[in-house]
């Protein structure tokens, strides 16, 4: 794209809105502004255009701000409760300090625009600038009532820091990387980081680049309040019926809350049965010696299990770990008296058991030695003693909902 016909022809600049649909209400609850340019043979976006640092950085501003003076022009044609995104990027923001964005609203807000509708979508991805300075422009904004969204989440964690200095009203999260293999894991744990912390600082979580039903089911079962991607709806230059997505958003919405109960359900009645074998398990071998009831019990659990070990209560670690290796069972005695206290959910785990006097089968999470996706079943042997046994990942794979 040639900037310099853009700004030739800056009249030929306006948007076009991608709708942004809520989990509670099924229907559209605002629109992200995206920048469109009408030359002689189509319409073309202008993303390239922001992003390519070799243009003026007032130039950008300059295309950015009629953008977003014609999007805000037809915006009196939606509910005043609809919310209208506005993408910035941290260094355009900082180039005036945020001051021709701030009298753009104004001259709207006189106009009958209040500023609780807008949400400003930060990107600070390349950002070189002093974060004390952006984030001072941003906590001014708030005082106004505009919401702060942090924008381009899920490929990395290294914002997360940022996230929890930040403190935004919404997390934007990019679903791209669900498509590939290659990081779906990862991306998995960085949503757990993301998710952990939004409902720590009151954030909500906004999942992009919906493009497949999956997706859909992935952020909605991840906790997403509002989606935005092509599976829902293209971006246009008019505004989209807000009811449009309603039914098939519920029809939707069932269909993933059946699924989920019946991995709730099948997730339960597992636990239930490990229970009951337990208890008849330690009912018929409780006089043994603690090595060999861990050894009967690696065996009757061949395979089921990879690793079995004994604590007390406070994490110390009473027997040697027993670990299948190379087809056999062997004892690792080097685990002996190791504290596991620092673990997450460890001492929360005990006191429970302590109380309903049954076993607890764990989340799914990574091994730390193996590198495997695993759960942990914990399950109480007498006074003070509780014993742990890591579920391999291949028995997991072959039970529903147990993955």
């Amino acid at each position: 794209m040639d900037p310099l016909e853009v700004m030739a022809n800056i009249k030929n600049v306006f948007p076009f809105f991608q709708p942004i649909f809520s989990a509670d209400e099924h229907r559209i609850i605002g629109y992200e502004v995206l920048g469109r340019y009408r030359n002689e043979h189509e319409v073309v976006s202008l993303g390239p255009f922001f992003q390519d640092e070799t243009i003026p950085e007032e130039y950008r501003l300059e295309v950015d701000n009629e953008v977003l003076r014609k999007a805000l022009e037809q915006s009196n044609l939606l509910e005043e409760d609809v919310l209208i995104f506005i993408n910035r990027d941290a260094d355009l923001i900082m180039y005036d300090h945020g001051e021709q964005l701030l009298d753009i609203l104004f001259e709207f807000q006189e106009k009958g625009l209040t500023l609780n509708r807008i949400v400003i979508e930060i990107t600070e991805k390349n950002y070189q600038g002093d974060l004390d300075h952006l984030d001072h422009l941003l906590n001014y904004y708030r005082t106004y009532g505009i919401k702060i969204a942090v924008d381009k989440l899920g490929t990395d964690s290294t914002q997360l820091d940022r996230i929890g200095q930040l403190a935004p009203h919404i997390l934007k999260v990019d679903l791209k990387a669900l498509r590939s293999n290659t990081v779906q894991q990862s991306f998995h744990d960085i949503l757990y980081s993301i998710s952990m912390l939004s409902r720590k600082i009151g954030a909500t979580l906004l999942f992009e680049n919906i493009e497949m039903e999956f997706q859909l089911q992935f952020a909605w079962r991840n906790g997403g309040r509002y989606y935005q991607g092509f599976y829902l709806q293209q971006p246009s230059s008019e505004f989209a019926n807000r009811d449009i997505l309603k039914e098939k958003l519920r029809q939707k919405c069932q269909q993933f809350i059946s699924y989920e109960k019946k991995k709730l359900e099948s997730f339960y009645q597992f636990t239930d049965k490990f229970n009951h074998r337990m208890q008849q398990f330690v009912g018929k071998y409780k006089n043994q010696d603690q090595n060999e009831l861990l050894l009967e019990m690696a065996d009757r659990l061949t395979n089921i299990a990879f690793r079995l070990y004994i604590c007390d209560e406070e994490g110390f670690q009473q027997s040697p770990n027993i670990f299948y290796q190379d087809d056999h069972w062997l004892q690792q005695q080097e685990y002996l008296y190791k504290n596991w206290s620092w673990r997450p959910y460890f001492l929360e785990n005990i006191m429970k058991m302590k109380r309903m006097k049954k076993g607890i089968l764990s989340d799914l999470y990574t091994d730390i030695e193996t590198g495997e996706m695993i759960r942990t079943f914990s399950y109480p042997l007498k006074e003070n003693e509780y014993v742990f046994i890591d579920i391999s990942y291949s028995f997991l794979y072959e039970h529903e909902g147990l993955i």
